[in-house]
């Protein structure tokens, strides 16, 4: 049998394995993932790899599950150290930011671990908690977390645990830590700046009085802006903060107006909850006109490709197109949106 009649039989026997699952929604998808898995087969995949590979889906799929039935709540994800006491400042601003989070229909996601990341699961309580663990051999999940099974999946590799503590979320609050809180920092940064994340609200929270955030900051701008390997002001994109009642603001406060955005071919829409006026968006212009590659920012019903999709019909829009190299500064056009006197009679969390 040649290569071509091979592959048509191999398709077919996938087509009818989707058939026999009863696998009719996303089938291009399945079947894009039922190729790769064979096709790592043929290539002579050396064990190890495959175990990562088999062990990678199998804990996203998990993962996913997990979070599936929550799909509608927002969420924030709070990162800090595991060595924190219950006795300790930092520990009392974790659990009284994820305490009034909750109390305002958010939930709060963690790493399942002791210290800042158990201070943030006992304010939020088990109904607005959903923990995500690392296996290491050192550390144990708090005995309250393992109480709630259907809130708390365990993970063996950070890539596929850090996916899951950022991909839910639509806000971060992260206290002082170590190398694994500053490597989180870092990513939220960098996931940030090249435009590879949508926008969100991201809060490093110190204890009252405390330079940890502070002496981040310096090491940012005196060190990485300084000699150029960054933007000057792209450390604009997060607060820096002591205050517990600021980081409650700053992430309920993000999506005041400002609900999601989507990209249709080269332009980018903006949704937002309340109508800007003419001179609202003549002031949008002005103010980001170097963000702008070509025509200018419009006031916009739903786009056709939106009314398809049935997509946010109730919102308005704001529309352009963004220069490609500017996606990092969309947080900017964010808060102005919020900022907005016609923004001012309400706020809410994200949909």
């Amino acid at each position: 049998m040649d290569e071509r009649s091979r592959d048509s039989e191999l398709e077919a026997t996938i087509e009818e394995l989707l058939n026999e699952a009863g696998i009719h929604e996303h089938r291009g998808l399945i079947r894009r993932i039922i190729s790769t898995g064979i096709g790592l087969g043929q290539d002579g995949t050396t064990r190890l790899n495959l175990k990562i590979s088999a062990a990678a889906l199998e804990e996203m799929r998990a993962a996913y599950r997990l979070f599936a039935p929550f799909s509608d709540a927002p969420k924030v994800t709070i990162f800090g150290s595991a060595r924190i006491q219950d006795h300790d400042p930092l520990w009392v601003e974790a659990e009284q930011v994820s305490r009034r989070l909750a109390e305002r229909g958010w939930m709060v996601v963690t790493g399942a671990g002791p210290g800042i990341m158990e201070a943030a699961a006992t304010g939020a309580g088990p109904e607005h908690s959903i923990g995500i663990s690392i296996r290491l051999p050192f550390e144990q999940i708090p005995a309250h977390l393992h109480a709630s099974g259907d809130r708390l999946v365990s993970m063996k590799y950070f890539f596929t645990r850090k996916l899951m503590l950022v991909k839910e979320s639509s806000g971060f609050v992260c206290l002082p830590g170590g190398f694994g809180t500053m490597d989180e920092v870092f990513e939220l940064l960098t996931l940030q700046q090249t435009g590879k994340m949508v926008p969100v609200p991201i809060v490093l929270l110190d204890r009252p009085g405390g330079d940890f955030w502070r002496g981040f900051g310096d090491f940012v701008t005196g060190h990485l802006e300084r000699l150029g390997m960054i933007a000057r002001g792209d450390l604009d994109r997060l607060l820096i903060t002591d205050s517990a009642d600021a980081a409650l603001d700053e992430i309920v406060g993000f999506w005041h107006n400002y609900d999601s955005l989507r990209w249709v071919d080269e332009r980018l829409v903006l949704r937002v909850k309340h109508v800007p006026s003419d001179a609202e968006i003549d002031g949008l212009n002005e103010r980001f006109a170097h963000l702008v590659e070509s025509g200018r920012i419009e006031r916009s019903e739903p786009l056709p490709v939106e009314r398809a999709d049935g997509d946010a019909l109730d919102l308005s829009r704001v529309v352009f197109v963004p220069k490609q190299r500017t996606v990092g500064e969309l947080h900017r056009v964010i808060r102005a949106l919020n900022e907005l006197p016609s923004a001012q009679d309400s706020a809410a969390a994200p949909e």
